[in-house]
């Protein structure tokens, strides 16, 4: 069973994390055999290893995080793939994938520029 991970930074705000938890929500339901949760790097819980703890307890097989980042700065390019490694380390016989950041998808990037150029909005 699949086991996916919305990543984000965190923020000391708690409706900060709202549409964090949304994108959660959304995969669980248009994947009701999907396991989802969220996981923040800081000032948030909970924290990568937590959350994954949780998917696995839950019966999760493989892992997938996705990072709610826009750019690939230092947190996604040097922070996260540690904090995978380290899943990997404590759940060895569960696969995890470290998505790219979803900044980097270019339906994202269409998106966003469709909506900066919606009439109306």
């Amino acid at each position: 069973m699949l086991g996916v991970i919305v990543f984000a930074h965190g923020s000391r705000d708690p409706q900060w994390r709202a549409p964090v938890e949304a994108v959660a929500r959304r995969i669980a339901e248009r994947a009701p055999d999907t396991l989802a949760g969220t996981a923040y790097l800081e000032l948030t819980e909970p924290d990568l290893p937590t959350a994954a703890r949780v998917l696995v307890r839950a019966g999760a097989t493989r892992l997938r995080v996705l990072p709610l980042f826009f750019g690939m700065g230092r947190h996604a390019r040097e922070d996260l793939p540690q904090l995978v490694e380290g899943l990997r380390r404590e759940h060895p016989s569960v696969p995890v994938e470290l998505m790219p950041t979803a900044g980097e998808d270019p339906r994202l990037i269409d998106l966003l520029a469709t909506q900066a150029l919606k009439e109306g909005a």
